[in-house]
């Protein structure tokens, strides 16, 4: 069954609430009390290393793609960074990305965007979508790691770690700029990906599916934005091809090879 098949979808009520949680959560920086430039620059610097070195270098390049090859010690600090994320699971994150790869557009494709833009951004992880079962087709290659199986299941309680550790660092502001705005500037960062860069931009690249450019969200992604270059060279370490396409992450993976932690990186046929 897909999902374009399944004419009812059940709702997914755990994610739900985690949702309505967080967000509601992100609420309380309004008040002035919780408002400190250094409650904002704590936010910053985690988005920068949950988002940037977590999802974007770790979950997406190197874990799912594996774009580049990394000392062991360090593939695992990535992947520690994006579990801090709170985006789910390790595994469950690479599985469904892998699928988004195979079926892009299509009916099978969890996020598929000729649902629209809200089915892509954030109304597919709110049901009970059947591609979910396919996860460990997909990730054989983490699925016996016991640091991945223990940072899929246990993402929640690390974040709660983390929530107090900011809170004795810098009481509650800490914890609503560290822990909750900064989690769904994350989440919707990253969910743009799968909305607006099917959406909204231009096309260098004929890849089957509707995957676009978006320089506005390549900014908030750390180059994630150059979906359509992506897509036309999945395996590729450098998403932003042309040397307007502002790629941090590419650049930071330079910094990696330069150092001799990324060694085997990938890039486009074109620039092989």
């Amino acid at each position: 069954m897909t999902v374009a098949t399944s004419k009812k979808l059940n709702f997914d009520l755990p994610v739900i609430l985690f949702m309505a949680i967080v967000h509601g959560g992100a609420l309380f920086a309004l008040l002035p009390a919780n408002f400190s430039w250094a409650a904002i620059g704590i936010a910053v610097f985690l988005h920068w290393v949950t988002g940037g070195l977590g999802i974007t270098l770790g979950f997406h390049r190197l874990l799912t793609h594996r774009s580049f090859q990394a000392p062991q010690w360090l593939e695992y600090f990535f992947a520690f960074c994006g579990t801090m994320s709170c985006q789910g699971g390790v595994i469950d994150w690479v599985g469904m990305h892998r699928l988004h790869h195979l079926y892009s557009d299509q009916p099978s494709d969890p996020h598929d965007s000729n649902r629209g833009f809200w089915w892509s951004h954030m109304g597919w992880m709110l049901r009970e979508i059947p591609s979910r079962d396919q996860v460990d087709r997909f990730t054989k290659d983490l699925h016996d790691d016991p640091f991945y199986q223990f940072l899929n299941k246990q993402f929640i309680p690390l974040q709660l770690l983390l929530a107090l550790g900011l809170y004795l660092l810098g009481g509650w502001s800490f914890v609503v700029w560290g822990v909750f705005v900064r989690l769904i500037a994350v989440f919707h960062c990253t969910w743009l990906v799968n909305s607006a860069t099917h959406q909204f931009g231009y096309r260098t690249y004929e890849s089957g599916d509707h995957s676009t450019n978006c320089w506005w969200v390549a900014l908030m992604t750390y180059g994630e934005g150059w979906h359509n270059n992506h897509h036309a060279f999945q395996h590729s370490a450098r998403h932003g091809l042309q040397w307007w396409e502002f790629d941090l992450t590419w650049m930071t993976i330079q910094l990696l090879q330069t150092l001799g932690l990324a060694k085997k990186v990938k890039l486009a046929e074109k620039e092989g």
